[in-house]
């Protein structure tokens, strides 16, 4: 039986990713911050529900994430919502590139954690807008499997 790394832990999940787009593939992140950043994301304070990656000046941005401020760090804390860069090798910004302006897809932070060695990464979903008729599909599906348990559950 594997035992959970102390160090892995998930700081936010962009819930909403999955129902506003079909994610059609996925890749791991590496994330530029400061210390009292990590510090504050140790604490638990993040939201990407709003935030999106983007391909600007051949670097990789996070636009819109929130990490709240850490209070020790008074003097040198951090802007909460500032840009951060985003680390992925050439080839996969290549790709990046190539999926967003030429097949018109979005990039979109799936969820945000610490890794087995304690270093903060960002899974990033490469993604198509879902249409409203996609969602209320989505929404009539998951009520039916929702329906389909309780049903299996009394038997």
């Amino acid at each position: 039986m594997k035992k959970s790394d102390p160090n892995s832990k998930l700081i936010a999940e962009n819930r909403r990713a999955r129902f506003d787009y079909a994610i059609e593939d996925d890749l791991e992140a590496g994330i530029m911050l400061l210390g009292s950043e990590v510090k504050s994301l140790r604490q638990g304070g993040s939201n990407i529900a709003e935030s999106y990656a983007s391909v600007e000046d051949g670097e990789l941005w996070l636009i819109n994430g929130y990490v709240a401020p850490y209070l020790q760090a008074k003097t040198w804390g951090h802007e909460e919502r500032r840009k951060r860069k985003l680390l992925v090798s050439r080839k996969e910004l290549a790709r990046l590139w190539n999926a967003t302006k030429r097949e018109g897809m979005t990039l979109v932070p799936l969820r945000m954690y610490f890794n087995d060695r304690g270093v903060v990464k960002i899974r990033i979903g490469i993604a198509k807008g879902k249409k409203v008729a996609d969602k209320r599909e989505t929404a009539a599906k998951r009520d039916w499997n929702r329906q389909k348990q309780r049903l299996l559950k009394q038997g």
